[in-house]
Order: C-alpha cells, then structure tokens, then sequence
C-alpha cells in the first residue's frame, strides 16, 4: 500500500475498502472486454475507524478489521483515489457480509 493511505483513518464506523479486479482473461486465455465484466462486490479492507458510539457515549466496535474480505452492496460508498488507486468508504452497517478465511 502506498504511504498515503497508510496514514489515511477513517473516522467513527467508516471503512475503507479497495475493490477487488476482475480478471480479464479465462482459464483458456481469451481476454474478455471491460463492458463484460459486471462491478466487483468483493473488497479488502484497507482501513477502519474507531467506532460509532451508542446513547452512552461508548464506543461500538467494528464488526471487521483490516486485511478481512468482504462483501459490498451493488451501489454506494464514496469513491476516493490514493496515489492513482481507487478505494471506496463505507460505513459499517453498509457491509453486506465478511467472508471467513
């Protein structure tokens, strides 16, 4: 990762996440076209935020942390680019799942 996305944090429940690509050629070696490809929903996580808090006033956990893989809706997030990269924010209740390694 590049060093500005390392000093990069999220705040409250805001994740930080990096799309997975898709790839562009089959098992055979034929190169599909970029319209072909529907958008990616898998992400690595790239960063977290400390929480949101409750009525208390304490903080609430995330429920993932950075290096997890997880699975985002179809749309939203905020789109951001670091260093000619593209990385999307999402709150933590966006998060459709996390899958287990």
């Amino acid at each position: 990762m590049a060093g500005l996305v390392r000093r990069f944090k999220p705040l409250f429940d805001r994740i930080l996440v990096q799309r997975l690509v898709a790839d562009t050629k089959t098992k055979g070696g034929v190169l599909l076209p970029e319209k072909s490809m529907g958008k990616m929903m898998e992400a690595t996580v790239v960063a977290i935020g400390d929480g949101a808090r409750d009525r208390d006033g304490k903080v609430v956990p995330l429920s993932v942390g950075v290096g997890d893989k997880v699975l985002l809706p179809e749309y939203g997030g905020t789109k951001v680019e670091f260093d000619e990269k593209e990385y999307y924010i999402f709150r933590d209740q966006d998060l459709l799942g996390k899958f287990e390694s």
